[in-house]
């Protein structure tokens, strides 16, 4: 019996396996690379949340109200109130604010604080005369 065709077989099974165990220990590389990758990201984010956490029991807590429109002038309008002694209107609060005494800003500001009523933040004392609610 001639065993040379076997062991040749054998050898392009060898080669063959060995190739496959080369590639397989290839991927596992690049797995434990990009595994490496993915907990050293995880990590940085438990990092980054943890000094987040921190820092927000530092931050001091927004005097906004709820629900209180998303424009620059509402917290400010409600400062102008909060210093205020009396009622105020429109045109007094728009000055306070440094806006030009025209028209226009002063229908927007009586508009905003017509909203502050809605909102039930300020109360209208007299028709055009607003003040903080107690």
């Amino acid at each position: 019996m001639n065993i040379q065709p076997m062991l040749d077989a054998l050898g392009l099974q060898e080669d063959a396996a060995r190739a496959m165990a080369d590639d397989l220990h290839t991927q596992i590389g690049e797995l434990r690379a990009r595994l490496w990758e993915a907990e050293t990201h995880l990590e940085h984010l438990t990092i980054t949340r943890k000094t987040v956490t921190a820092l927000a029991d530092r931050v001091p807590a927004q005097t906004a109200s709820p629900g209180l429109p998303e424009h620059p002038d509402y917290p400010r309008i409600l400062a102008v109130f909060n210093e205020a002694a009396g009622p105020l209107r429109a045109r007094d609060v728009c000055k306070a604010l440094d806006h030009e005494l025209l028209p226009k800003n002063i229908e927007g500001t009586r508009t905003k604080l017509k909203r502050l009523v809605k909102l039930d933040i300020l109360a209208e004392v007299d028709t055009g005369s607003f003040t903080r609610k107690q």
